[in-house]
């Protein structure tokens, strides 16, 4: 079963990430078993802090959901190996099991060693009208090709070099016979005797009995027995060469199980070849693929959670299928293929839909998970005190601290006294919360950093004004801002760079050194957003 990826947005906070985790283990829990949490970024100090109390790993990362080789329904055909003969390989295109024009070759370690043909086995056979000289056929392809008899186990002969002789009975007596040929022959004791004497490399002896006594001993000569004719065998011996000898192996092209499908296609336009070799991560082949696998390729089917902007969301989603979206943000630019479920509530937090969503399927949050679902709620309204915060905020994460047997105002102190700044380097500050959003042609984008003390910022104020202008010149930006937010002063410190009078505009302040002071401003989607919105239009 191919997985369902749930994730939130870039720069994951806690409510993203904890409702990633939580609506797979409610999907999962109802049965389909497929749903995977993901996440498609770093997490925040508060976030580890917040999952290793309740024990809970970060979500695995998820760089984008294009469409890998790996999604295709590739072929699976018969893999050969290098060593098998033209005559098993013939076997298997002509049985049709293969079902494709073109079969893989390999080496002892499954690695790709070349690509074969039926066009190959033909003009191979075509050029053996001129010739009849074998070079290295080895001893299990010529006793499998013949369903021979070995009657020299002492030969010491394990492969095969020179003139290919039909021994034949004849008028004038027996034919020369030299060292190291291999001779066919039916029941003639004088022409087994002969090749004996001369020490043939191979004999075969065709559909008859060999007097054991003759080869006895026999370390020389390879002596086999085989039910075909001699026409037959003649032509089964040159078959049983190994397909290394002519397959092509020159001007491979392959693909691996993640390379995207884009570029597979760009790739095919630049070569002719009908099909391609397609490996693992271990470079061992596991199919072929061909331009009709790529007209219509499976896409990823992606949930996403706690947002529903193509800006904020993971690369390459618009060649996903996006199958549900839960979310407390406005609607924005995400467009689908066909209907989804889509559940969009004016909450403060994304856990409290998921955890209303716990009740209302009848299923019961561990005593760790409903933990996990408190903190995120707490986190995301910034204790109840965010105007995004609602009824069903704090009845939802009541009762969660309830089965967690927890305080939400222990939690919510233990959660906003984890320093934000720590160690971190400026950039990693300034983008752990960042969010890209459109108005009217216009570009911005808005970083977050909540704290218990935004004290500990106003050191670093003229390196993030530094880092915003420079990132508003390479990215092309109207405008970057900064909010510096604290939870128990019930305001945000402003920092912006660029069109600087249109948040005075917006706000009615006035910026002193690009800085201004919002109180009671905490809250990025529902007092920032608007209102850069409404003065945009």
């Amino acid at each position: 079963m191919e997985p369902v990826y749930i994730t939130g947005h870039r720069n994951p906070d806690t409510d993203s990430i904890v409702a990633a985790i939580s609506y797979a283990i409610l999907k999962n829990a109802l049965g389909e078993r497929a749903y995977t949490a993901a996440r498609i970024g770093e997490i925040s100090d508060q976030t580890h802090v917040v999952l290793e109390k309740f024990e809970f790993d970060p979500p695995p990362i998820l760089y984008n959901v294009r469409t890998q080789v790996s999604d295709l329904n590739y072929d699976t055909p018969p893999i050969l190996s290098a060593a098998v003969s033209v005559y098993h390989a013939w076997q298997t295109i002509a049985s049709g099991s293969a079902n494709v024009p073109v079969l893989p070759v390999t080496d002892e370690e499954g690695h790709l060693f070349g690509m074969l043909t039926p066009e190959e086995i033909a003009s191979y056979d075509m050029r053996l009208i001129n010739s009849n000289r074998l070079d290295g056929v080895p001893l299990f392809n010529l006793l499998a090709c013949l369903d021979g008899q070995l009657l020299s186990p002492q030969s010491e002969q394990n492969e095969f070099f020179g003139d290919l002789i039909l021994a034949l009975p004849k008028h004038a007596g027996l034919p020369e016979l030299p060292e190291g040929c291999i001779v066919i022959c039916g029941n003639q004791p004088d022409v087994i005797s002969a090749a004996l004497e001369s020490e043939v490399g191979c004999l075969i002896v065709c559909e008859s009995e060999v007097d054991r006594t003759l080869v006895e001993g026999c370390k020389k000569t390879c002596v086999i027995s085989t039910p075909y004719d001699a026409y037959a065998a003649s032509r089964l011996v040159f078959l049983a060469i190994p397909v290394s000898r002519i397959c092509r192996q020159d001007n491979l092209v392959s693909f691996h199980l993640n390379d995207y499908v884009d570029d597979v296609r760009e790739a095919t336009l630049k070569s002719r070849f009908r099909s391609y070799p397609i490996l693992d991560d271990s470079d061992c082949v596991v199919g072929t693929l061909s331009r009709f696998h790529l007209l219509r390729p499976n896409r990823k089917r992606v949930v996403l959670v706690d947002h529903n902007e193509l800006s904020q969301s993971i690369p390459g989603l618009e060649q996903a299928e996006i199958v549900e979206i839960i979310d407390h943000h406005r609607l924005a630019d995400v467009q689908t293929g066909a209907p989804v479920y889509v559940r969009n509530e004016p909450v403060g937090s994304t856990c409290t839909i998921i955890t209303n969503m716990f009740f209302e399927r009848g299923v019961m949050p561990s005593k760790k998970l409903a933990g996990l679902l408190a903190a995120a709620i707490v986190s995301d309204t910034i204790m109840f005190k965010s105007p995004t915060s609602t009824a069903v905020d704090r009845a939802m994460a009541e009762r969660m601290a309830k089965i967690a047997g927890l305080s939400l105002e222990a939690l919510g102190r233990e959660i906003f006294s984890i320093s934000a700044a720590g160690n971190h380097k400026l950039d990693d500050l300034y983008f752990a919360d960042f969010k890209q959003f459109q108005f009217s042609g216009h570009t911005l984008g808005i970083s977050q950093i909540t704290s218990a003390d935004s004290e500990e910022f106003l050191s670093k104020k003229d390196g993030f004004l530094s880092l915003m202008q420079k990132e508003l010149d390479n990215r092309g930006y109207d405008m970057m801002l900064l909010m510096l937010t604290d939870v128990l002063k019930e305001g945000t410190l402003l920092l912006a760079v660029g069109d600087v009078e249109s948040v005075e505009h917006a706000f009615n302040v006035s910026f002193k050194s690009n800085t201004a002071y919002l109180p009671g401003v905490i809250s990025r989607k529902k007092q920032i957003v608007p209102a850069l919105s409404l003065l945009w239009g």
